[in-house]
């Protein structure tokens, strides 16, 4: 007899793939392709084929674990949970709610990250919560709110892409981080459009490329204040369009004329003849669009720099229009929904601002609170980590591991240490939960239902396919029973579909409204985008108030078999793109921001005269918790490396294989060199999945962005150095 497969979604990367979970007779699960889901086409990287591995006992946790005597040792879930509760209230009698942390996951599902958020502000009463995707594209949502008075990731599908006349892609290795991606870039070549790559690496997306500009680490916002320089000079701008449709351009303008092209290559390394290319290429098309990702948004001026990219939207018509705009490439997979549902320091669902009074009133209205008894905005995720031991006793941490992914890491791993108390959830023993009083084993994708958002602003449904083994709860069911212990009996549902209707009650009328999805809709229509407000039901068709938003269902009979009630108005389909008539700003207009060109935090000099850049490869996933517990990606990936060009190289000595130190202010990082002519000279990089010796963020600077307070981790300062290992070792 078949067994039934299960369609659902990668739980890696923001593309959130469709596929097929089937479980096997002898055990185990099978990965296989969905073609019919419009992202992937059945197409599935190395990291979503394998994705079923982790669900092995043998890759994961499978029992809670207990600090004791300094080690953690297997205890049961009620003595786990007591220690839990035990300790957050300690602390907080102690030393008061702010005593208290919470750091969140970009992989949390919606429902996960909704409760999260209502359980810090409600059971603990503390405004110290943020998530890992402060790390991810917040530079990208800062500006995006500011340009456009919305953030969502992509403001149109991805489908959109292979028919615009020109792509401008900064900072972004698709072509790695995910792969299935690509495709949509080969078409808009296939039709006769043009792909331009910024990056300072030749990587394998730039190979695709029919221009690669490689400036130097840190100088992106140049790069785009250069290109807005020609656009003026050389009379490209859309006149009448920003007349009609924005505010704020004479002032960007100005800053933008300060950056003559000749300055401009003398900050970037790229040449007057090429920045005159990108912008032919650019502005010739009738459409065009630009997207980034983490290259320009993690820098301490990243909100400045993706706002100079947006700003050359605005001047030459390329955004609100079809085929044309501005786009964020989110990196987690569910890093947008993950902040608009309130494990955000500043943030209610629904993207609803933390300090506004009307926000603060709907929301507590549906929690059922005191709109005063919600805590302010907290500190942002680098600030909370670095405030663990002093002002923040205590940490409940779910589906992070800053241990490896944190800027700064052992200062960070350093503070981790010096906790009064730390309590993790995760589904493998991490580097963070390896330091932990209390580990709690949770459930994972293909063990749960649940939503997510993908980077188009496209919420979807992945279901439960198997059962976890015994042992693993959720993370729904840990929040319950912490809440329950703290005093808060009700208010937090273990079920994911009634957590979800409450979140769509919690959004509604909110900047990113959900509430008129169901799960119903989301299993039928394989995904609805963003904005989906639920319909208001006219005066007299049988709506009984807000209920009737969610609850009822077209020409359902009524409970005794009688007539049918009157049909509830037609459910909203949902909005694939955004802005077509009219921006998300209180006049309707998109806002320039006027920049101007400031060094990164951390200038080469003598002492450290290069710059290090970081980023992934295709075989690895964010801190690598999760795929280097994978036979198959560790034999491609196996571990870190200092990526240099060959005249560094012949400087140091240095040979492909040779062990090298590469020094910041910060620490000392050892891997072996990968010499190659696609970097540089001035520039080395290192990929930063893995802990130990070669964790490259011992290296990277937390300098903050004064917006989005991104720390700025694509550029720092650093020298090369050769090791001489001492006989014996490799």
């Amino acid at each position: 007899m078949e067994t039934a497969s299960t369609p659902t979604h990668c739980p890696y990367c923001a593309l959130q793939c469709g596929m097929n979970i089937t479980p096997l007779p002898l055990g185990g699960v099978e990965v296989s392709e969905r073609p019919d889901f419009p992202v992937n086409r059945g197409a599935l990287c190395g990291k979503g084929r394998t994705a079923a591995q982790v669900l092995s006992p043998a890759a994961r946790l499978t029992t809670p674990l207990v600090r004791t005597g300094g080690r953690l040792v297997e205890a049961g879930w009620e003595e786990a949970l007591d220690r839990i509760a035990g300790a957050l209230s300690s602390v907080r009698a102690h030393s008061g709610p702010d005593a208290l942390g919470v750091f969140g996951g970009g992989g949390l599902t919606n429902e996960k990250a909704y409760a999260l958020g209502k359980f810090a502000r409600v059971a603990l009463g503390t405004s110290q919560i943020d998530y890992n995707g402060r790390f991810c594209m917040s530079s990208a949502a800062a500006a995006g709110t500011r340009a456009f008075g919305l953030d969502r990731g992509l403001p149109f599908p991805l489908e959109d892409i292979p028919r615009t006349g020109c792509v401008i892609l900064v900072g972004s290795n698709l072509a790695e981080t995910m792969p299935p991606s690509l495709r949509f870039f080969t078409e808009l070549r296939e039709n006769g459009g043009t792909l331009i790559v910024v990056d300072p690496r030749r990587t394998r997306t730039a190979d695709q490329a029919d221009l690669h500009l490689a400036p130097r680490p840190g100088t992106d916002l140049a790069l785009a204040l250069g290109l807005l320089h020609l656009v003026v000079a050389e009379g490209r701008t859309d006149e009448e369009y920003i007349r009609e449709r924005t505010t704020g351009w004479e002032e960007a303008r100005a800053a933008a004329m300060a950056h003559w092209p000749e300055y401009v290559e003398r900050i970037t390394g790229v040449s007057v003849p090429r920045l005159r290319q990108a912008v032919r290429m650019f502005c010739e098309p009738e459409s065009a669009m630009v997207l980034t990702a983490r290259g320009p948004e993690q820098q301490s001026k990243g909100t400045d720099t993706v706002g100079a990219w947006i700003d050359l939207c605005l001047a030459t018509g390329r955004a609100g229009r079809p085929l044309s705009g501005y786009g964020c490439l989110t990196g987690q997979g569910n890093g947008q929904g993950g902040r608009e549902h309130g494990q955000k320091a500043d943030q209610l669902p629904g993207y609803r601002k933390l300090d506004d009074p009307a926000a603060r009133r709907h929301v507590a209205g549906v929690w059922g609170v005191d709109p005063d008894s919600l805590p302010g905005p907290g500190r942002s995720a680098y600030e909370l980590l670095d405030a663990l031991g002093t002002d923040i006793r205590a940490l409940l941490l779910m589906g992070s591991n800053p241990v490896v992914s944190a800027p700064r890491a052992a200062h960070v791993e350093e503070r981790l240490r010096s906790l009064d108390f730390l309590a993790v959830a995760d589904v493998v023993l991490s580097e963070t939960a390896e330091l932990a009083d209390v580990v709690l084993p949770v459930t994972q994708w293909a063990e749960e239902t649940g939503t997510t958002t993908s980077l188009e602003g496209r919420v979807l449904l992945r279901r439960q396919a198997v059962a976890p083994p015994p042992g693993v709860r959720s993370d729904l069911y840990v929040l319950h029973e912490l809440a329950a212990r703290l005093g808060v009996e009700k208010g937090f549902p273990t079920d994911p579909e009634t957590v979800f209707g409450e979140l769509r009650r919690a959004s509604a009328g909110g900047p990113a409204d959900y509430s008129g999805i169901t799960y119903r809709r989301l299993a039928e229509e394989d995904g609805v985008f963003w904005p989906c407000p639920a319909p208001v039901p006219a005066e007299g068709d049988g709506g009984d108030g807000e209920d009737a938003l969610f609850d009822v269902e077209p020409d359902a009979p009524d409970r005794d078999g009688g007539a049918a009630e009157p049909a509830a108005p037609a459910a909203h389909p949902g909005t694939p793109r955004l802005f077509l008539d009219r921006f998300a700003t209180p006049d309707g207009r998109a806002r320039f921001a006027a920049a101007t060109h400031r060094a990164t935090a951390e200038e080469p000099d003598a002492e450290y005269p290069l710059l290090l850049t970081t980023g992934r490869v295709v075989s690895q996933y964010q801190s690598g918790a999760q795929t280097r517990r994978v036979a198959e990606l560790n034999a491609a990936a196996p571990g870190p490396f200092v990526e240099l060009h060959p005249r560094l190289a012949a400087r140091l000595g240095a040979a492909d294989g040779d062990p090298l130190a590469v020094v910041s202010r910060r620490g000392r990082a050892v891997a072996p060199a990968r010499i190659t002519d696609s970097i540089r000279p001035d520039t080395v990089f290192m990929p930063f999945h893995w802990p130990g010796e070669g964790r490259a963020n011992t290296l990277t600077n937390p300098a903050l962005d004064p917006v989005s307070r991104m720390p700025e981790f694509k550029s720092c300062a650093v020298r090369v150095e050769k090791v001489q290992r001492p006989a014996g070792r490799g």
